[in-house]
């Protein structure tokens, strides 16, 4: 075997409550990449996408999470991949997270699955360090092991997969850029205790909707009140969108990742399209170009599709 072909899927970071510690792989959008063993030493990308993204391996976030992954496989040659990237960079979506979980996963295929999935995090994490200059797992986790997850801990490496109820999600993307290296810069560095407090709650809360199938309980807990109210004066509409989106059905939902997309959350497929038109009359009256998607949870990460 000597080519893989694998769709590496967009993802949901925090979850509104969680921080750096919750995130949820969706269907799509995804990104596609082919990645081909070679006897010509080295790593050589091409991006047949429209964003001109770096080429050199350590200047990609693909190839710094490739890198650190051949740093542990002994007797490696070369690799030529090819990247079709769909997940727009800076939307919010775990655009870097993809590439980097996309490739460390088509290499492992490749040489016969030496590495857990664990492993593969650790790998991609070089990837979200040099796209934001932090090693956060809250999109590389679900972009590998799909569904919902919860990064108790990074160091050391702490996963834990969370079952959930069938839900539907809508995202917008406005066509504006937020980079996740300044969405962290305009943080508090420190939190009130009451205000800690009542975010714990939510997290626990969540977790437990989760698990328990609880709607009602998924939607109390969709709240932050430390990192939302920051973020999202990054985002034009945002207050307006998450209001009207919650009167027309959604469990709720919040800013994906550092943003500018936002997601909802809601039990069924018709109110999910409901929320996607709430959405798009926001942004046609604001005048700002968008693009949605109506989706559901992506419980296989990324994928494998030919070899």
């Amino acid at each position: 075997m000597n080519k893989v072909k694998v769709h590496a899927p967009a993802t949901v970071a925090n979850l509104v409550c969680g921080f750096d510690v919750f995130g949820m792989a969706l269907a799509e959008p995804y990104d596609v990449m082919w990645v081909s063993l070679s006897n010509e030493p080295g790593i050589r990308f091409t991006h047949i996408d429209k964003y001109n993204l770096p080429t050199q391996p350590e200047k990609n976030v693909a190839g710094v999470a490739l890198m650190a992954m051949l740093e542990n496989v002994p007797g490696h040659k070369g690799f030529d991949v090819v990247i079709d990237k769909q997940i727009k960079p800076g939307s919010g979506l775990g655009s870097s997270a993809a590439s980097s979980a996309g490739i460390v996963v088509a290499v492992n295929h490749l040489v016969n699955n030496i590495f857990s999935r664990e492993d593969l995090v650790r790998f991609a994490m070089h990837g979200e360090k040099l796209a934001s200059g932090v090693k956060h797992a809250d999109n590389i986790t679900p972009c590998i092991f799909g569904g919902i997850t919860l990064v108790r801990s990074i160091f050391q490496l702490d996963i834990v997969p969370l079952t959930a109820p069938p839900m539907y999600v809508t995202v917008v993307h406005p066509q504006i850029e937020v980079k996740t290296s300044d969405a962290r810069q305009i943080l508090r560095k420190e939190v009130q205790l009451k205000d800690a407090i009542k975010q714990w709650g939510n997290i626990a809360g969540l977790v437990a909707g989760l698990l328990k199938e609880d709607y009602g309980l998924i939607s109390r807990s969709l709240e932050d009140v430390i990192i939302e109210p920051v973020r999202s004066m990054l985002i034009p509409g945002f207050d307006e969108v998450k209001r009207s989106c919650k009167e027309a059905g959604a469990l709720g939902g919040g800013i994906s990742g550092s943003g500018p997309s936002i997601f909802m959350l809601s039990k069924e497929e018709a109110t999910a399209k409901q929320v996607e038109n709430v959405m798009k009359d926001v942004y046609t009256r604001l005048g700002i170009e968008f693009r949605t998607y109506v989706t559901t949870v992506n419980y296989k990460g990324v994928e494998i599709i030919s070899e």
